[in-house]
């Protein structure tokens, strides 16, 4: 029978693994830690490994003036302000709206730039004001101002993790408008002769710098930076500076090579768009760098999911066959049902907000703690019913060779066990493999994340999606087939 001291000792073991990995403090002096969404130009926007734009700029001269280092890390928005929160940044600097909910959570900066939201509409559409889009299909990015206002002054929109992709959608025919900021729309629209902006603007608001609160140096450090940069029109100039240039960026993207014929065409169009979105500065890089991430993560996480699946799987399984481990069995259901009954995005955010929300720990980590917890549940029931799939007699059969249960259920019906689940547990891998893609919510630049960042820099949406479609796709038939070759080993043994 499985004993109590190793139980122990394997959580000792994972316990000392975790507080290895984790820091002291989320921010620590000499730096000031900054959150962004970096898919929001000219505010936020990658340019190879760098986060560049308006707001990146405005944290560099706090940074130079206050003799810190500035960190910039690049997560979804709606984490950003729970970033802030919960103390895992000091600042996020990402195009954010003031709003009274916003600043009942974070202290924000005095404003830097007056912004509006915008309708994004095909050209020739029948929609030419704010009352034309009632009732109609409306694009918004999820937890932006945009969002909150259509909401709560027109209808439920259809929300989009960014506001390129909403964009994507009007120019697909998938929603009828879009509404996002003034200056992200600008840039979209230079990308794209199909698509207009509507000359009247939705609303107007202002952009400013979301601070923790209880850190009133920062903000001072960060209200005279902005207050200097506006008096002497720097400001002005950093913002014209990179608009410019991501129009002309966009512009660029969105031109077409010209052929004989429709075909030629089209492979001219199809080779352009490979050129821009992978080969022209580097950008394949990202989706690289991403699959490295997504191969790392999945790795390790079905490591922990196996051997956590494999412990609750034997306590399980012992239980339901001599009836002891009745405390460790009732900490495993509660285990299984609270893993399985929430989404893993949801667990991924409890850990690295909640869980880890004090301490600075490695997002590699977190992400495999989070997917290798969520796996294990999983994992242990596929174990535990291909124990229960072995004859009754297997374990007879031990017991009469003078094998004790432990050792019957190690050398007999483990290795049994194993064959026959096999195939449910590539499936797992192949599902986890797949759950990774949210990574992004805590700035873990995965493979998903990888094309996103291409798809803010090119503003197209089919090459890098597709990219990153055929990478997963390729990972799972290698896979497949290794696990096939893997299945035919194993029967040729019997």
């Amino acid at each position: 029978m499985p004993s109590i001291s190793f139980l122990k000792n394997l959580g000792v073991l994972l316990t000392g693994w975790l507080l290895l990995c984790c820091g002291a403090g989320a921010a620590e002096n000499g730096r000031i830690l900054m959150v962004t969404e970096a898919t929001f130009p000219p505010y936020e926007f990658r340019e190879g490994n760098a986060i560049m734009g308006i707001d990146p700029e405005i944290m560099r001269e706090v940074a130079r003036r206050t003799g810190r280092e500035l960190v910039i890390e690049d997560m979804s928005f709606d984490s950003v302000i729970t970033a802030v929160v919960s103390g895992k940044a000091d600042v996020a600097a990402s195009g954010i709206t003031v709003t009274p909910e916003r600043r009942g959570k974070v202290d924000f900066s005095i404003p830097y730039v007056e912004a509006a939201q915008v309708i994004i509409v095909p050209k020739g559409s029948p929609i030419r004001g704010r009352e034309d889009i009632r009732g109609r299909r409306i694009g918004v990015q999820h937890g932006a101002t945009g969002d909150t206002y259509v909401t709560r002054n027109i209808q439920q929109p259809e929300r989009f993790p960014n506001g390129a992709l909403a964009v994507a959608a009007v120019a697909a025919g998938k929603v009828d408008a879009a509404v996002i900021d003034q200056d992200p729309a600008r840039m979209y629209v230079a990308g794209n002769d199909r698509l207009e902006i509507l000359p009247e603007p939705l609303t107007s608001e202002s952009y400013a710098i979301a601070v923790r609160k209880g850190n009133p140096e920062l903000l001072q450090d960060i209200n005279s930076a902005i207050a200097d940069l506006k008096a002497s029109g720097r400001l002005e100039e950093i913002r014209t500076a990179y608009a410019a240039m991501q129009v002309k960026s966009a512009a660029e993207a969105g031109k077409h090579a010209a052929g004989g014929n429709w075909l030629e065409n089209m492979w001219l169009d199809l080779k352009d768009s490979f050129d821009v979105n992978f080969m022209q500065e580097g950008r394949w890089k990202y989706l690289a760098n991403g699959f490295l991430v997504t191969v790392e993560v999945s790795f390790f996480s079905v490591l922990l999911g196996i051997l956590m699946g494999f412990v609750v799987a034997v306590i399980r399984a012992t239980h339901d066959k001599t009836g002891n481990f009745r405390f460790l069995n009732a900490l495993c259901k509660l285990y299984l049902t609270v893993i399985r009954g929430t989404p893993v995005v949801v667990q991924l955010l409890i850990i690295y907000f909640v869980i880890f929300g004090t301490v600075d720990v490695s997002k590699v980590l977190v992400a495999v703690v989070a997917f290798g917890f969520n796996s294990g549940a999983y994992v242990a029931e596929i174990i535990r019913g291909g124990i229960m799939a072995i004859d009754k007699g297997q374990f007879e059969a031990g017991r009469s060779l003078g094998l004790g249960y432990s050792q019957t259920m190690i050398f007999i019906i483990l290795p049994q066990a194993f064959k026959n689940v096999l195939p449910a547990l590539g499936n797992e891998f192949i599902v986890l493999l797949k759950e990774t893609s949210v990574s992004g919510y805590i700035a873990l630049q995965d493979l998903t994340k990888g094309g996103d960042i291409i798809r803010s820099q090119t503003y197209t949406a089919f090459m890098p999606l597709t990219a990153v479609a055929l990478i997963y796709l390729s990972v799972v038939m290698l896979f497949s087939w290794l696990l096939g070759k893997l299945e035919r080993r194993l029967k040729n043994n019997e």
